[in-house]
């Protein structure tokens, strides 16, 4: 028998559905990548949404701002802080490695196909995927996955909070980054979808190397008493 540091990040009842939720994920930031690599114009989906979304007033470009400040630096920083300090302060220690480390993994990865992809916006900013909207979503995916553990619940409903955070997140980031003009609609789908993508495998591997460090400890203090 071997012990558990704590509670898995990733519940194995959502470990399925979330890595099939993961890989669809990932097909879509490619086939999207794909469809607008190089491009420097909204397409017609983009031009019709950002029509009705783009350039509101006050009160909501207010609103809008608050969220974007949100997936800046210092804004991110911020509730990063926030999220790390919440998971330690409920003993969740892997959540607050998730957070830590899924945020970064995601971030990074939006970072590293906007590259690739090589789509812009205003002056040849690199627009696919949104990094906010991944950021936001990334944060929303963990916060879900820590309320599902807690609570225990099942394959079912955890499954539907997990995909309702990320689609509330992503949704609001997305309207932000849309109505301040900073993205395209499909950069933001791209963006959500890569922290569906990222997150998943991340906490899985999380929770691999915290298992693996815990049965390494265990043997060697098994050793030790012989």
């Amino acid at each position: 028998m071997t012990g558990r540091s704590a509670p898995a990040v990733l519940p194995s009842a959502l470990r399925v559905w979330l890595g099939l939720i993961a890989a669809l994920a990932a097909l879509m930031v490619v086939v999207l990548g794909v469809l607008y690599a190089g491009d420097s114009e909204p397409g017609t989906v983009d031009a019709r949404i950002s029509a009705a979304v783009y350039g509101v007033g006050p009160p909501w470009r207010y609103v809008a701002q608050a969220l974007d400040f949100l997936g800046e630096p210092v804004g991110s920083a911020m509730v990063i802080v926030a999220a790390v300090t919440g998971c330690l302060l409920l003993r969740r220690p892997r959540a607050a490695v998730l957070v830590v480390v899924g945020a970064g993994m995601t971030v990074g990865t939006a970072t590293l196909l906007k590259s690739l992809v090589g789509r812009t916006i205003h002056d040849g900013n690199l627009s696919y995927p949104s990094g906010h909207t991944a950021f936001a979503t990334a944060l929303a995916l963990v916060v879900a996955l820590l309320v599902t553990g807690r609570l225990g619940l099942g394959r079912t409903a955890g499954t539907s909070l997990v995909l309702a955070a990320a689609l509330v997140a992503g949704a609001a980031m997305g309207w932000a980054q849309v109505a301040l003009g900073a993205h395209y609609p499909t950069d933001v789908l791209g963006g959500l979808c890569t922290a569906l993508a990222v997150i998943p495998a991340t906490g899985w591997l999380v929770d691999r190397m915290a298992d693996q460090l815990v049965d390494r400890t265990a043997d060697a203090g098994r050793r030790e008493r012989r």
